[in-house]
C-alpha cells in the first residue's frame, strides 16, 4: 500500500446453481487464492452463493437459509484476512427479499448492501422475486450482531488514509443516476459492482465503456465482477466479464466465458489528487447533498503492493500510432489557431521567427506555415531569421535555408559575430572565456534583431521554446526565453519530435520530408560553443539531463502532484533497462532544483496555446511563487540514498 497503491480482484468461480455448500467451498478458494496473490479488496459476482439463475426457488426457504449459513462460513473462513471482500446473496428482511452484497473483513460481517435498481425488461424479471433497496442505512440482527443494512455505507480503510470504498450491483451502474454517483460524492474514491450480465452479440464493449466512463465521470477506481460458467444456460449465457479501471483508464479486463481471478494495482493517491484538482467535484455534493452516510472501518495488513501496471515512459506521447497520429494533427492545429486569432486580432500580416534547424524552431516555423494556410496569407509574409555565430554547424545552417526556401518563406541571414564581439569589448569580456556570459551574449543578440525586424515589416517575433525548456528554465532570460507570442509554449520536448516527425511523415514535399528527417537525426543543442571538427560541440542533454526522464517527472509532478519517492519508484519500472537508478535519481533531483529555481522566468513568459494536460503560464495552470522553497522535496530525494 506505500505510495497509495492497492492491488484489488474481481473473482467469478464455477458454480452450480442452488448449491449454496459448493458454491461456498469455490467462493473460499478463490478468496484464499486472490489474498495469497496480495489482493486487498476482493469482489465476486451478483448473488454468487445461490447462482444468479435460481428464478423461483429465491423463494424457496432452505434455499435463503442455506445461503445466509453460507455467508456465515465465509465470514469465518476470512479470520486473519486482513481484506475487504464483497460476495452476493438473497436477502430476507421484514417479509421481503433484497439482492444484496454483504461485506466482510477478517471475520466480521461489516454491512450489506442491497440493490437498488430491479432490471425487469427483456430477459430480466428480478421485479418477480426482489425488492428494491434504499439509502437510508437501518440494522439487522445476524448472528446476534447488529449489521447495517442501506445503500449508503463506506467501508473505510484504517491504516491507507483515504481509502473509502462503497458497493453498487449491476443495474445500479445502467441507468440515468447510479448509486456510485452518490457514493463518490459521499467520499468514495473506489466502488465495486457485483454484477450478472449476459452475454450478447456487442454488449462487452458497451459494458466496458460503461465501466470505464463511470469511473472517469467519478475519479475512482472500479472493480466490476460478473458471473460465469456454472449458472443456468436455460434461456441465457454469462461470460464472466471482469473489469478493473481507474478514471478512465482500463487497467484490466478479462477475457470472456471464462471463471477466475482478474488482478489490478489502483493508486488511490493519484484519484485524491485528481478531485483535489477539480474543485467542481465538491460543489455537486453541496448543492444536492447525498444524505447520510455509514462509515464502517476495515483493516488492511500494512505492506508494500507489489506493482505489475505498466508506466508509459513517454506520457505526453500516445503508443499507437493511430492515435499519436491523431494527437499529432491536432496539437498542430491547436497551435495554429491560436496563432491565427493573434495575427487577426491585431491585423497582423508579417511573423518573424529565429530559425536555427533545431527541432522547436522547426516546429513553430511549420505551425506558422499552417496558420498562415488558414488566413489564406502568403508564406512569404513569413521572415525566417538565420543568425550564424560561433557555434552554429554547416549541418543546421543548410537545414534552416533549405527548410525556408522549401516553404516558400522569406529567409533573412544576419551574421551575428561581429556585433557579439563588439558587445564582448563594450562589456570587458574575454572572448576566449566561453562561459555563461560568451553564451547569452548570443541569445540576447538573436533576440534583438528578431525584435527589430519585427518592428520593420509590422510583425509578431514568435517564439520556439517548448514546455519542457521552461520547466527547466532552460533559456536565457530575455533572449530565448521572451517573444510576443510563443506557440511551443505547451508541447514537451518528447512531443516536439513527434510532430516534426509526423509532419514529415504526411507532407507530399519530399524535399521538405527529407530536410525534417535530418533535423530530426540532429542532436538537441543551442549551438552556443564553438563546433569540434565541424560537428555540434554542445549536446543540450549531457547538461541538463534527458528530456525523456524529464518530460517524465514533469507529468506526475504537475499533473498530480506526486511526491518524489512516488514518482522515482514508477520512474524505475517506466526506464527499466533504460538507464540505472542512480542515473535517474541525479536528474530527478536536477528536476527538482531547477524546476523550483527557475520559476521566474516562467512567471513573465509570452501568451501561448495550452495543447494538453498539462502546461505551465502563470496566467493559466501554475500559479507558483518564484521564490518558493525547494527543501522538503530534496530531503526526501536525499533519503532515497538509503533506500
Amino acid at each position: 500500500m506505500k505510495d497509495g497503491f492497492i492491488k484489488v480482484a474481481a473473482l467469478t468461480p464455477k458454480i452450480k446453481v442452488a448449491d449454496c455448500i459448493y458454491n461456498g467451498e469455490m467462493i473460499c478458494k478463490q478468496i484464499e487464492e486472490a489474498y495469497d496473490g496480495g489482493a486487498k479488496i476482493l469482489v465476486f459476482p451478483e448473488l454468487c452463493i445461490t447462482g444468479y439463475t435460481c428464478q423461483d426457488l429465491f423463494w424457496q426457504e432452505q434455499l435463503l437459509h442455506e445461503a445466509k449459513k453460507t455467508l456465515r462460513q465465509i465470514v469465518e473462513f476470512t479470520k486473519g484476512i486482513k481484506a475487504l471482500i464483497f460476495v452476493g446473496l438473497p436477502w430476507e428482511k421484514d417479509g421481503k427479499l433484497y439482492n444484496v452484497a454483504a461485506a466482510c473483513s477478517n471475520g466480521k460481517l461489516l454491512g450489506l448492501v442491497p440493490k437498488r435498481y430491479l432490471p425487469n425488461y427483456n430477459e430480466y424479471y428480478e421485479a418477480r422475486h426482489f425488492y428494491p433497496g434504499w439509502e437510508e442505512v437501518v440494522s439487522v440482527l445476524e448472528a446476534g450482531e447488529e449489521i447495517p443494512f442501506g445503500m449508503n455505507q463506506l467501508f473505510v480503510c484504517e491504516e491507507m488514509e483515504g481509502l473509502a470504498v462503497a458497493a453498487e450491483i449491476c443495474e445500479d451502474l445502467w441507468v440515468p443516476c447510479p448509486p456510485s454517483t452518490a457514493h463518490a460524492m459521499a467520499g468514495a474514491n473506489v466502488i465495486v459492482n457485483l454484477s450478472a450480465s449476459v452475454e450478447v452479440t456487442g454488449k462487452s464493449s458497451y459494458r466496458s465503456s460503461l465501466v470505464s466512463n463511470q469511473s472517469a465521470r467519478l475519479i475512482c477506481g472500479y472493480i466490476y465482477a460478473s458471473i460465469g460458467e456454472g449458472e443456468s444456460s436455460q434461456d441465457l449465457v454469462f461470460g464472466g466479464h471482469n473489469m478493473i479501471a481507474e478514471n478512465g483508464a482500463m487497467l484490466a479486463s478479462s477475457p470472456r466465458f471464462t471463471t477466475g481471478i482478474l488482478y489490478g494495482e489502483l493508486d488511490i493517491r493519484r484519484l485524491r489528487a485528481e478531485r483535489r484538482r477539480m474543485t467542481t467535484y465538491d460543489s455537486v455534493w453541496l448543492q444536492h447533498g447525498t444524505g447520510a452516510y455509514i462509515r464502517t472501518p476495515f483493516t488492511l495488513e500494512s505492506e508494500e503492493t507489489k506493482l505489475t501496471r505498466s508506466f508509459d515512459p513517454k506520457p505526453f506521447v500516445p503508443s499507437g500510432k493511430s492515435d499519436r497520429d491523431k494527437r499529432c494533427e491536432e496539437i498542430l492545429t491547436i497551435q495554429a489557431l491560436g496563432l491565427k486569432k493573434r495575427l487577426e486580432h491585431i491585423n497582423c500580416h508579417h511573423v518573424v521567427v529565429g530559425i536555427s534547424g533545431g527541432l522547436d524552431s522547426t516546429l513553430a516555423l511549420l505551425v506558422m506555415v499552417k496558420a498562415f494556410d488558414m488566413l489564406g496569407m502568403s508564406h512569404e509574409n513569413i521572415i525566417a531569421v538565420t543568425m550564424p555565430c560561433f557555434g552554429t554547424t554547416s549541418r543546421t545552417y543548410n537545414n534552416a535555408c533549405l527548410m525556408t526556401r522549401t516553404l516558400g518563406c522569406t529567409l533573412r541571414e544576419i551574421n551575428i559575430k561581429e556585433a557579439v564581439n563588439l558587445h564582448f569589448r563594450d562589456i570587458g569580456h574575454d572572448s576566449n572565456v566561453q562561459d555563461i556570459t560568451y553564451e547569452n551574449c548570443q541569445a540576447r543578440e538573436r533576440t534583438q534583431i528578431l525584435m527589430d525586424v519585427a518592428n520593420q515589416v509590422g510583425g509578431l517575433v514568435i517564439g520556439t521554446g517548448d514546455m519542457s525548456e521552461l520547466a527547466l528554465g532552460w533559456a536565457t532570460y530575455n533572449g530565448d526565453h521572451m517573444s510576443m507570442y510563443a506557440v511551443n509554449c505547451s508541447v514537451p520536448k518528447t512531443l516536439v519530435r513527434h510532430l516534426v516527425r509526423y509532419y514529415a511523415d504526411t507532407c507530399s514535399d519530399e524535399a521538405l520530408s527529407s530536410v525534417l528527417y535530418d533535423v530530426l537525426d540532429t542532436p538537441v543543442s543551442p549551438e552556443l560553443l564553438p563546433p569540434k571538427d565541424g560537428e555540434i560541440a554542445q549536446i543540450t542533454e549531457d547538461l541538463v539531463g534527458p528530456y525523456e526522464l524529464h518530460d517524465f517527472f514533469l507529468y506526475y509532478v504537475l499533473r498530480f502532484g506526486f511526491a518524489p519517492t512516488k514518482i522515482y519508484r514508477i520512474a524505475k519500472l517506466a526506464f527499466a533497462g533504460v538507464y540505472q537508478e542512480d542515473v535517474i535519481l541525479k536528474w530527478l533531483k536536477t528536476f527538482y532544483w531547477r524546476f523550483f529555481a527557475q520559476q521566474f522566468k516562467r512567471s513573465c513568459i509570452p501568451d501561448g496555446p495550452k495543447v494538453g494536460s498539462v502546461a505551465l503560464s502563470p496566467r493559466g495552470d501554475l500559479r507558483m511563487p518564484s521564490d518558493a522553497c525547494v527543501r522538503i522535496w530534496r530531503e526526501e530525494l536525499d533519503g532515497l540514498y538509503h533506500d
